[in-house]
């Protein structure tokens, strides 16, 4: 009986054993240098052990094969393939996108299960993909960007009178990405919803609420991630849900409520919403497709462009004498054009440099991560081939952006290097080392709105607020471990100083 016991328990560890590690000669075979995967936790331990960011992971493999173009290593016991040189990056972006034309999280959700998100074109590919970014392109033409500008106008105004206020009741410190979150919840849900979302008058207004319930799946997304890592077929027979019922409903409602109400009244905007509508009467989509574009819309607009801003005015607050130089610039374009629109800021060369520089140290997620759709050999340098077969995960790591051999002081806060008589960003795009907004066909459409929205807030502070950075943000920075996306432990906090020749 002892001996029959034992048996069985010796067969179940075998079992487990070779389920956890079966895949862990997989990258070895194929001549493709690694760090061994320990069994269970693989090279992305963090995933499991929430000690800290899997950012700090994925940045050790970086760094510990500086001589390789790609690297292999197990996300748990699921092998993943980091894509180190530039030159390969960009094959697998743009030249190669048709073998890695889905986003990893793609196949995880499907309308049925989740139907906002599934609706997302980051949730897509194919077919669905390709259409559902053809409806949405034409939102974002500069002339529709100009007229929302407008509306952005009116939140800064109000984003002003808000902290003016608070500085008079004494409280001159502010947590800044949620004062930054409440700027851009108020610009995407009037360019969208056509509605007032009152961040600056409510405590939690629900639109805001409602949205952050969208973006924050952190412990859904965890669970699932890691199912995932260890049994990677789940994904061809299991759909999940991030975006809980009540949230979708909520979204679903405004929308009719906005589309009833400027029907109703004949009202014109060249806005988000319009677009949605001539949608609607063209193509003839149907009501949980608008409200997907709509919340898709939001989603990345607020929450993405809010920490960019976010880390903009922290490194200007971290680097008095560059924010002292786009002060500069805000005031002499303004005396020159004698107002302050789309086309004024747009002619502000400095801060273009300015917020492409925080774009390149401060990432909002660690890595790119794609999947090989159809089987590719890549060349690599010296004409090595790197096979790669369909179904594997490809990251691809942001910390190309701070590497020394693409950046000189890549640590240090250098606005020129992006200068327009050196090219600005484009020869860095051209070489496969800065890629914010990602590259290629599935580039960020929103790109340009983003920019639009958060260099009207960033000018609007600066040109009325001297920042400092208050002694609660806990430097250097650190990433919260059991979150998502890169969230800073403690909050950024800076101190705001009314300038009193703003003008």
């Amino acid at each position: 009986m002892l001996w029959t016991i034992i048996g069985i328990v010796s067969g179940l560890v075998g079992a487990a054993y070779l389920f956890l590690a079966w895949e862990f000669n997989r990258w070895k075979k194929t001549g493709i240098k690694g760090p061994k995967p320990k069994l269970l936790f693989g090279n992305v331990p963090s995933i499991l052990t929430q000690k800290q960011h899997p950012f700090y992971d994925y940045q050790r493999i970086y760094n510990d094969y500086k001589d390789e173009p790609v690297v292999g290593y197990f996300s748990v016991r699921t092998p993943h393939l980091m894509i180190r040189d530039p030159e390969l990056i960009k094959e697998v972006l743009s030249k190669s996108f048709r073998n890695f034309s889905a986003n990893d999280f793609s196949n995880l959700v499907d309308e049925k299960s989740d139907p906002l998100l599934a609706r997302n074109p980051f949730s897509l590919s194919g077919e669905k993909w390709k259409t559902r970014r053809a409806e949405i392109t034409p939102a974002f033409t500069t002339n529709r960007i100009k007229a929302l500008s407008v509306l952005m106008e009116d939140v800064c105004a109000r984003m002003t009178n808000y902290i003016t206020q608070k500085i008079a009741q004494n409280e001159c410190t502010f947590d800044t990405k949620e004062l930054m979150t409440k700027y851009t919840t108020d610009v995407v849900s009037n360019c969208i919803f056509a509605i007032d979302a009152q961040s600056f008058t409510k405590e939690k207004p629900e639109i805001r609420e409602m949205g952050r319930r969208i973006m924050d799946f952190n412990v859904t997304a965890q669970i699932v991630f890691t199912l995932v890592t260890f049994i990677p077929s789940i994904r061809n027979f299991y759909k999940f849900t991030f975006v809980p019922r009540d949230v979708q409903e909520f979204f679903i409602h405004i929308m009719r409520e906005a589309i009833q109400h400027r029907k109703k009244n004949n009202i014109v905007r060249n806005d988000f919403l319009d677009h949605l509508l001539s949608l609607e009467e063209k193509k003839q989509i149907s009501e949980i497709d608008i409200a997907g574009h709509g919340v898709s819309f939001f989603a990345d607009g607020f929450e993405t462009s809010s920490w960019m801003m976010t880390y903009c005015l922290y490194d200007l607050a971290s680097n008095p004498a560059v924010q002292r130089q786009v002060r500069e610039e805000i005031r002499s374009v303004q005396a020159s054009k004698k107002t302050l629109d789309y086309d004024t800021v747009g002619e502000m060369t400095y801060l273009e440099q300015v917020c492409n520089e925080t774009l390149r140290l401060h990432a909002i997620i660690p890595v790119l991560a794609k999947r090989c759709t159809e089987d590719v050999e890549l060349t690599g340098p010296k004409d090595r081939k790197i096979r790669i077969t369909a179904g594997t995960t490809v990251t691809i790591p942001y910390f190309v952006q701070f590497d020394p051999l693409y950046y000189d002081e890549p640590e240090k806060f250098k606005p020129e290097r992006f200068a327009p008589e050196t090219g600005g960003v484009k020869p860095y795009r051209e070489k496969g080392v800065y890629f914010p907004f990602g590259d290629g066909p599935r580039m960020c459409l929103g790109m340009r709105f983003a920019m639009a929205q958060a260099k009207r807030g960033i000018v609007e502070i600066i040109d009325k607020f001297e920042i400092t950075v208050n002694p609660k943000t806990k430097e250097p920075l650190v990433f919260e471990p059991k979150l998502f996306m890169l969230n800073v432990v403690g909050g950024i906090w800076l101190d705001f100083k009314p300038i009193v020749n703003s003008m």
